[in-house]
Order: structure tokens, then C-alpha cells, then sequence
């Protein structure tokens, strides 16, 4: 037992949390002109500071700007002004929170119309069926651009910390680039970073470095892991377990578990591996397994929507308890547990058929009430999801003409005194 809810974590880089719940990243896709936060970023995060939860995690902040897994995509890269991003951080610190920015790089999980590059560990496009050619189709990477790429997180990270942010979560989870690259099913490379898991685990080793190398000690720097993949053959708890052991040597805080990817979209409650639980913390059973021997705080995030869950979850021996999809319907939560009270409504099930269909559009649900939660509006947890998802197919269709006219025009990195 870690301690109860409300008790604080300090982490071995220094910062203390003052709870033990997180809410964990969503990709918002809310990005404003030149793919930077605006008010409506800076406002719903103001929001989440003021709700009782003590660690905010950004959604996706990409390294490059040429690979986004969709064109209302936040960038941070050494091109990009420092001051929208100071302000974000303002914003989500306002109410006693720390707040990190997940960094992330999409590799092959690129919508197909999206300019720019796709890139992977191997020319192993994403398999969904009829719906892959909505998906690009990827080109191994050489050596040359792996290690641009790590150099990439690192950049961002030391700007993420110039701008005010607490710590960064290096996102190697859910199908995304370093997570490709930790799959023996996606991953086909002979070479230093294929083959063994230690190859395999090369590239998230070596950011890892990176970025604890381009920031201050007392800069926080998480992992997000998936505890499996859930596809057969892929990566699975075992091979978790002996990433993380990797990662306590080279200054990680704390770990972050979760699972899936595109093609088994297990972090929306749609896998059919029995090893998720459909209702709540589907992969609790999971981290069990993982605390008994995890060197480093676990944090475990996935359908925990009620307060004695998240206890049960503490309970394993996770350290922190991670929500998305409960903060987004209620975003003053963890302040309402403390009052003894409960959310008023769940959001609406989606109950497609086609995991991919069902998983998009439980996002576009989600996204729906972020919106919601920006413009200063009570959030609607029963709309239905096709109409949320059209909703979104209609701003992502504005959003790509923005960006690519953006990604168009020619950049130039900021004086140093600025970055």
C-alpha cells in the first residue's frame, strides 16, 4: 500500500505531488495557429488546476513538425515562440498542480491526406483492415534520421522547461514511434535497433538519456508504457517489466502503464484480451504483476472513474492513479472525492462493432466535452458519438488546410536568448 489518495509522492527528482491523482494525457488536437496552444488550451487546463488533481499531463506535444498523428497538432520544436507554451503552463499550474508535457512522435500512426513523413522502425504499415488506407504507409528509418529524432525529444524537452513546465512524459506507448520500435511485430530491423529487446529498446534508452541530459536535475522526466500491446506476438508484461528495470538507471521519475495501440485499442476499454477489464482499470491485473518487481513508482491510468477503484488501484502498489476519460466529463473530480461525492454522469457508451470505429469515435467524445470545457460550458456526457465524430471530421478538415499551409512556410528557430 502506497498510502491513501490524498497522501503525497515525492519523486527522486525532487518535486512532490501532493496527491496521487493524475490526469493522464489526452490528445486534445485543439491546436491554435502555427500549431500552438491558445486561450482555449490555456483555459481548459486553468479548469483541470482548479479541480483538486495534482499532477497535469499534457496531451501529445510533438517533437516534429513534419510528423503529427493529425493537423490540429501541438508543436514544440526549436523553431516554435516560447510564450504561447509559457502561458499554457501559467494556466495549468494556477490552482497548485505541477503540469509535464507529453512528447511524442506519431512514426507510421499518420493519417494517409496528412503531408509531411512517415516514418517507422520498418516498412510496416498499420493493419486495420478496409480502414489501413486511411493510415500512410511508412518508410524505415535510416540511422541518420533515429538519431535526428532523438535529438528531436531532447530540444523539446529543454524548451518545455524554459516555458515553465514541471517534467516531461516521453510517450513510448499506443502504437506511437518508440513504441513501434519496442514491438517485434512492427519492428523488422537487423541492425543496432532491431532483433533483441535491448535493441528494440535502443531508441527509448537513448532519448531517455537525452533528454535527462538537456535538463535540470530537478526537471521530472516519466515514461508512458504500454504494459502490453495485446496482439499476439507483440510486446507483452514481461517484456514491460524489463524496460522499466532498463529505464531506473538513467534518472526516470516515474512510469506511466497503459496499453494498446491503433490496431488493439485497448486504452479505450476495446481489447478482447481478458486481461483488460472491460468495466474499470482495465489494466490493473497487469500492473500487479509489474509493481512486484518495478524499481520505479508505477502510475496506471485506464476507465478509472469511481473513487473506490482508484483506492483499489493504489491499493496493488501503483503509486499514482491516472484518469482521462472521468476528468473530461468531470473536471473538478478529485475535489468532489474529497468531499465524498461521486460524478454526477458517466459518458455515454459506445457499443460499435468495429474496435476502430468504436475507438475513434470514444475519442471524438472526449474531445467534444474538452471543447466544452474550453469555451466555459457545462459538458454533455450523453452526446451521441457519431455525432461527436462528425463533428470532428468537419474541424479536422479545417485543421489540415491550416496546417498545411503552415507547414508550407518557411520556419526560422528563435535567437538563443529566447529559447
Amino acid at each position: 500500500m502506497t498510502g491513501g489518495l490524498y497522501s503525497p509522492l515525492r519523486l527522486r527528482s525532487g518535486a512532490v505531488l501532493p496527491n496521487r491523482i493524475a490526469k493522464a494525457a489526452m490528445e486534445e488536437n485543439m491546436a491554435g495557429e502555427g500549431q500552438l496552444p491558445d486561450g482555449r488550451l490555456v483555459s481548459l487546463y486553468r479548469r483541470w488546476s482548479a479541480g483538486g488533481t495534482s499532477l497535469l499531463i499534457t496531451g501529445n506535444v510533438m517533437v516534429h513538425a513534419e510528423a503529427l498523428t493529425g493537423p490540429a497538432g501541438v508543436v514544440l520544436d526549436e523553431a516554435a515562440p516560447l510564450g504561447p507554451f509559457t502561458e499554457w503552463a501559467r494556466a495549468a499550474k494556477s490552482g497548485g498542480a505541477a503540469v509535464w508535457m507529453q512528447i511524442n512522435h506519431p512514426g507510421r500512426q499518420v493519417q494517409a491526406d496528412m503531408p509531411g513523413v512517415v516514418w517507422g522502425p520498418s516498412a510496416v504499415g498499420v493493419d486495420l483492415g478496409r480502414l489501413s488506407r486511411n493510415f500512410g504507409r511508412p518508410t524505415a528509418m535510416t540511422p541518420e534520421q533515429i538519431r535526428a529524432t532523438v535529438e528531436r525529444f531532447a530540444v523539446t524537452a529543454a524548451r518545455a522547461e524554459q516555458a515553465g513546465f514541471d517534467g516531461v512524459e516521453i510517450h513510448a506507448a499506443h502504437g506511437y514511434l518508440l513504441s513501434q520500435f519496442l514491438s517485434p511485430l512492427v519492428n523488422q530491423r537487423t541492425d543496432a535497433w532491431g532483433g533483441s529487446l535491448e535493441n528494440r529498446a535502443r531508441m527509448l534508452l537513448d532519448v531517455v538519456r537525452a533528454v535527462r541530459a538537456a535538463v535540470s536535475p530537478s526537471f521530472a522526466v516519466a515514461v508512458k508504457l504500454n504494459s502490453a500491446d495485446f496482439q499476439r506476438g507483440g510486446f507483452d508484461v514481461d517484456d514491460a517489466r524489463r524496460v522499466i528495470a532498463m529505464l531506473e538507471p538513467l534518472g526516470t521519475d516515474l512510469v506511466e502503464l497503459s496499453g494498446g495501440s491503433y490496431e488493439s485499442p485497448a486504452m479505450t476499454g476495446r481489447s478482447a484480451d481478458e486481461r483488460t477489464r472491460a468495466r474499470e482499470a482495465y489494466f490493473l491485473d497487469l500492473a500487479r504483476e509489474l509493481v512486484e518487481t518495478s524499481p520505479l513508482p508505477l502510475m496506471l491510468t485506464g476507465g478509472v472513474t469511481r473513487r473506490a477503484t482508484a483506492e483499489a488501484v493504489l491499493a496493488s502498489g501503483v503509486a499514482v492513479v491516472g484518469m482521462g476519460t472521468a476528468l473530461a466529463v468531470t473536471p473538478d473530480l478529485p475535489a468532489r472525492w474529497r468531499d465524498g461525492r461521486e460524478a454526477d454522469r458517466p459518458m455515454r457508451p459506445v457499443t460499435w462493432s468495429n474496435k476502430a470505429l468504436a475507438s475513434a469515435a470514444s475519442m471524438a467524445q472526449v474531445r467534444h466535452q474538452l471543447r466544452r470545457i474550453a469555451r466555459g460550458r457545462s459538458t454533455r456526457p450523453g452526446t451521441l458519438p457519431a455525432y461527436a465524430l462528425l463533428r470532428e471530421q468537419i474541424g479536422q478538415r479545417r485543421a489540415l488546410r491550416r496546417y498545411r499551409a503552415w507547414l508550407s512556410a518557411p520556419r526560422t528557430a528563435p535567437a538563443r536568448a529566447g529559447r
